[in-house]
This record gives structure tokens, C-alpha cells and sequence, in this order.
């Protein structure tokens, strides 16, 4: 089936499915940061402490979402997301409202939690069970919500911001997401249950057996595949996150530098779409060890680049990195560790992804205050890259045996 066909018989499924995606922008780092400076400025609070503050809500909304993530496997998505969107909205508000530092660690925790944390669960959750032989398709659709949210959102909120007081545009931000939920309601009208797919399209994993989470804690491919979880949220947060402190080491001016951000976009949407057409042709196990190969390359770009052009090359080639794991490592959970438990299982690794999104400023920025500047601390990162998709290769060919017949 191709992709225009597939797009058109399913588009009520996939649009849902982008709308949640889309929707987990308001939670993400790249937005949250664009009122970084005047955050800083209202709470007079330094680089460090802003830092501090938005690690410890991070990090909060990581281990809440242990527990939290796994409602999708108790809940529709229809009335799920609705009380997510509610809570995302009345974040939003909270932002605008909050009164002095100590409470902003809240706010970026609610934020964090609801937006990055269970509107990007609930839309990988969501593909994973709507659609099966598929699957790759349906994930790669969805997840353009991230991108499109990623190229559009920081271009529009950061022209209103010369015109209108920052947290305005947080009021503006609740509207957003109230305004998606009647039109998550309607696309969503004749959803399936849970307990309805049990009983036809749940799909095992190894050992033709649906795996819990404890199961999967106690399993040795989990462990293998931390660092593939843990390093592209920690240290691709960490590239946008010091943007500026890379841009003024290198000389490049920051308008140049955020110029390139359409061409990383159009890199990561190509990818994305490329490898959710790969993993229905040739299966999962193919694709999840190489998605960290491209992050290392574009690190070890970025590490020597001396000209903005080259500076291109290497988010270009991040951006393959950025397309090739949403798809891969969300069709993992489900093609491993089967369908019945997953949004369970995938709460684990959404929380170690959180997690990553947390530390990863934190360490880079500790390591650049003590005077080893971010470009230098590139290559040993593109070195835990490869490292990573070497210990996933052994573990996937390890393990892939015990998949059923014909799946991965």
C-alpha cells in the first residue's frame, strides 16, 4: 500500500495521531526555552539556576512518568487524552501566573510531564496499537506532529514575543491546546478499547508472550538499550539547549545558525518517513542499532566545523538521526516485548528519555563552567554514540531469535 493511499483510508487514526504529537510541543525543550531570557529576567535568576530549575522539574516528570504512562494500557486514548490536554492547558495558564523561581519548578514539571511526557506517550502508544503490518507507516505519519511543531511554533512565538509580554503568549499556548481537544474528540469518535485490540490485533513479542514491565526490567536487552534511549535526548537537548554558547565559540552568528533549522527539519521528516517505508519492508531489528550511528557522525561534524555551511552538513545529518529513531524505537517496544503491556513498557523508556532531556544540559553545562567549551566535549559524545549502537546490535542480534516467526 502507499503512502498516499494508506494516508487517505486511515486519515482519521493519523491525524489523531499527529494532533498528539503536535500538541506535546508546548512541553518540549525547544519552547520552552524560547522564554528562557525573559524567565531569567523576571525571577532574576542566573544561567545555572534556570538550568537547575528546569532539571529538577524535568527530572520529577521522568519518574512520575513510570507511573503515569502506563494509564494508556487502562484507558482510551479518546478520554485519556482529554484529561492530558486539560492538565497541558492548565499548565500553560500556571506559566503564565506563576509568582517567583521556587514555583516555576512546578510549572516546568507539569509542563514537562503532560506535554513531552504523556502527549508524545499517548501518540506512540496510540500508532503502535491502531496499526500492526503498518505499523512503521503509521508511527513515521504521526510523529510529524514534532516536526512541523519543531520548524513552525519557535518562528511564530518568538516574532509575537517582540510585540507581546511572554506570558501572554503562555495564555496563548493553553488556547492552542484547548482548541485541538473537540477536534481530538470527533477524529477519535469510534476508537478501539484496549480490551477490544486484546481480543484481535494484540500482536506477542519474544517468546510468543505479551511481556510486563517487570518482565522487561528484568531482561538483558533492556539494558543494552539504555544508552540508545538515554543518549539522543540528553545530548540532542543538549545541542539546542547551548546553541547560543556554540555559536558564540565558533564565531557564527546565532541568525545564520538558526537559519539552518529548516534543512535539519526537512532531513528529519525525510528520515522519518524513509524508515517507517524500511521498517515495514525489512523489519525493526535492522533499523534500531544504526538510528545512533548519524548522531555520532553529525557530533564529530559539528566538533570540527569552522564555517556555517558546515554547521549544515552536521544538523543535516543530525536530522537523520532525529527521523530514524521515532519510528524505529517506538516499533521496537511493540515488535519485542508485544502489545498488551505497552504503554507500560514504552513508560519506562519514555521516562529514561525524559530523564536524558533532563541531565543532558546539566552535565554539558557543567563541564563547559569548569572550561571545557561544547565543541570540545563533541567528539567523547559521538563517541558514547557509537558505543551505544554497537551494545544495541549485539543485544537485538542476540535476542531476535526468540521473536516469532516472521515478525521484526
Amino acid at each position: 500500500m502507499g503512502y498516499l493511499r494508506f494516508l487517505v483510508e486511515n486519515r482519521l487514526f493519523l491525524t489523531a495521531g499527529f494532533l498528539l504529537t503536535f500538541t506535546s510541543s508546548f512541553g518540549q525543550t525547544y519552547f520552552i526555552s524560547l522564554f528562557a531570557g525573559e524567565i531569567k529576567t523576571a525571577f532574576s535568576l542566573t544561567d545555572g539556576s534556570w538550568g537547575g530549575i528546569y532539571t529538577i522539574g524535568t527530572t520529577l516528570s521522568a519518574i512520575t512518568m513510570i507511573w503515569a504512562g502506563a494509564l494508556t494500557d487502562r484507558f482510551r486514548v479518546k478520554n485519556l487524552s482529554l484529561g492530558v490536554m486539560i492538565l497541558l492547558s492548565a499548565s500553560c495558564i500556571t506559566m503564565a501566573l506563576v509568582p517567583n523561581g521556587f514555583l516555576l519548578i512546578l510549572v516546568v514539571f507539569a509542563l514537562r510531564l503532560t506535554g513531552q511526557g504523556m502527549m508524545s506517550q499517548l501518540g506512540a502508544v496510540a500508532m503502535s496499537r491502531w496499526f500492526v503490518a503498518t505499523r512503521g507507516r503509521a508511527i513515521s505519519i504521526s510523529s510529524m506532529g514534532f516536526a512541523v511543531g519543531q520548524a513552525l511554533l519557535p518562528i511564530l512565538f518568538v516574532a509575537l514575543l517582540t510585540v507581546f509580554d511572554w506570558r501572554y503568549l503562555w495564555v496563548l499556548a493553553a488556547v492552542c491546546v484547548l482548541a485541538t481537544i473537540p477536534v481530538m474528540q470527533v477524529l477519535l469518535r469510534l476508537e478501539r478499547t484496549p480490551q477490544s485490540l486484546a481480543e484481535s490485533t494484540q500482536r506477542f513479542g519474544m517468546r510468543n508472550k505479551h511481556w510486563t514491565r517487570r518482565e522487561l526490567l528484568h531482561h538483558p536487552l533492556f539494558y543494552c538499550l539504555i544508552p540508545l534511549i538515554l543518549g539522543p535526548a540528553a545530548f540532542g537537548t543538549a545541542l539546542f539547549f547551548h546553541q547560543v554558547h556554540l555559536t558564540e565559540v565558533k564565531g557564527w552568528s546565532l541568525g545564520s545558525y538558526v537559519a539552518l533549522m529548516p534543512i535539519y527539519t526537512l532531513a528529519t521528516i525525510a528520515f522519518t518517513f524513509l524508515t517507517g517505508w524500511a521498517i515495514d519492508r525489512f523489519g525493526v531489528k535492522w533499523i534500531v542499532p544504526f538510528q545512533m550511528v548519524p548522531f555520532g557522525v553529525s557530533f564529530i561534524v559539528l566538533a570540527s566545523a569552522d564555517t556555517i555551511f558546515m554547521a549544515g552538513v552536521g544538523l543535516v545529518i543530525f536530522g537523520i538521526g532525529q527521523g530514524m529513531q521515532g519510528p524505529a524505537t517506538t516499533a521496537f517496544w511493540a515488535v519485542f516485548y508485544g502489545t498488551k503491556h505497552l504503554g507500560a513498557i514504552k513508560a519506562a523508556a519514555a521516562a529514561l528519555m525524559v530523564f536524558g532531556s533532563a541531565i543532558g544540559p546539566g552535565i554539558t553545562g557543567a563541564l563547559i563552567d569548569v572550561g571545557i567549551v561544547f565543541p570540545d566535549q563533541m567528539v567523547a559524545i559521538a563517541m558514547f554514540y557509537f558505543a551505544g549502537a554497537l551494545l544495541a546490535g549485539l543485544g537485538i542480534f542476540r535476542f531476535q531469535r526468540d521473536l516469532p516467526s516472521g515478525d521484526a
